[in-house]
This record gives structure tokens, sequence and C-alpha cells, in this order.
């Protein structure tokens, strides 16, 4: 079976100016990645990694250069445009969870569905939560959960609406050594069930390790 690419980053430039002048955050990247594929993008603190990350997601625009994802291109849309796109093919997981804390772990899970239009939302939120493993913590609200949980909780969101691409910031970044490996085994396990494209930014080598494939940046280009 051919795999598509499901992303398309080409010459992608990002500057922004500061007191002393422009700076070149990413510099002339330009990247294929396939459906189903994981891809870790690691390097230095500074290097460019969230921003290229944020790029590719949408969330961000080039100064110049294109980003194709499944074949639309995200600089001919606007910000609206680029919303939607996200809401119905991409998830998001964060260093620092962004779960909503009025709301508990089930209908944070159920937010992206309920945006969508889905009848469903709480079944499918409710069977996403049992499979990270939180099925008795459905009532809780964010701050009644340990770090490991709010994560899972922000996994189990991120990975309900079935996106085609899942973009990762540090995923394991808060967390200790043994919740770290237990979350980022989860990460690869839904990944895998869901055949979901993974683009991981991470200083975990063992998490980087695990993807079939590493990009290496430094100072804005990839190595």
């Amino acid at each position: 079976m051919i795999r598509n690419r499901v992303l398309q980053a080409e010459n992608l430039c990002k500057q922004v100016s500061s007191p002393e002048g422009s700076l070149t955050i990413v510099d002339e990247v330009s990247l294929g990645i396939l459906a189903g594929e994981s891809i870790a993008v690691t390097g230095p603190s500074g290097a460019g990694k969230s921003t290229l990350l944020a790029l590719l997601a949408g969330l961000d625009v080039p100064t110049r250069g294109r980003v194709l994802l499944e074949g639309q291109d995200l600089t001919q849309l606007d910000e609206d445009g680029r919303a939607r796109l996200r809401a119905q093919r991409v998830g998001f997981v964060f260093q620092s969870f962004h779960l909503i804390p009025a709301l508990t772990a089930l209908e944070n899970v159920m937010l992206p569905l309920e945006l969508a239009g889905r009848g469903d939302a709480r079944r499918a939120a409710a069977e996403t939560l049992r499979r990270v493993g939180l099925a008795e913590r459905t009532g809780h609200y964010p701050r009644q959960l340990s770090g490991g949980e709010q994560q899972r909780v922000a996994l189990a969101r991120a990975f309900v609406t079935q996106p085609a691409v899942l973009f990762a910031d540090e995923p394991t970044g808060n967390l200790d050594t043994v919740t770290g490996a237990r979350v980022g085994e989860l990460l690869f396990e839904l990944n895998a069930n869901a055949n979901t494209t993974l683009v991981l930014v991470t200083h975990d080598r063992e998490l980087a390790a695990r993807c079939a494939r590493m990009v290496q940046m430094e100072a804005g280009r990839v190595l």
C-alpha cells in the first residue's frame, strides 16, 4: 500500500521582530510526513522546534513558504478556515495539559466533539477515558487529578476526534520519569490503534527513539 503524504512543509520561514532586529526562528525548512508515520523533532532549547510544530499545525503562519495538510494549503486559509480544519483533522497534546479547570474530565474530553456537533459526545468521551485508564475519574475536575492523570485526560481529548495528525509538544515534560514513561506508552498505543500521524517535539531520548523517524533541528534549520 502506498501511503500518502499527510503533511508537506515547503521552504518554511518564520521571522519575528526583536529589539535587536529581525530574528529567524525557523529557517527554510522543507519536510514531508506520510500518513500513519511517527516523527520526533529534537534539538536544543531555542532551536525552533515548538515554532515549527505551530506552523505545521496551522496555529501560526509562516513569514514565507507553505504547509499542506492533507493537500490543503494552510497559508491560503484565513484564521477561521485554519481553526475549522484543525477542529476536524488535528489533535494536540501540550506539556502543560491545557485542561479547562471548570469542566470535569468527561466534559473536557466531550468538548471538541460538542464543538463539532457530534451527538454521541458523552458516549465517545467516556469510552476514550476508559481506554486511558480513567473510567473511575470521569467526574473529577483537573485540580482533583494528578499530573499524570491530567495528561491522560489531555491525551483522551486529543484522540477522541480521531484526528489525521496528532501534534505533541513535550507531552512528558512536566511529569516524573515513571509517569512520563506510562504516558509515552499510552501515546504510542493510541497512535498505533488509531493509525494517526504523530509529530512529537521532545527532549526525552527514549520517547524520540520510539518514533519511526527523527528530525533534528538547530538554530531554526533541519540538520
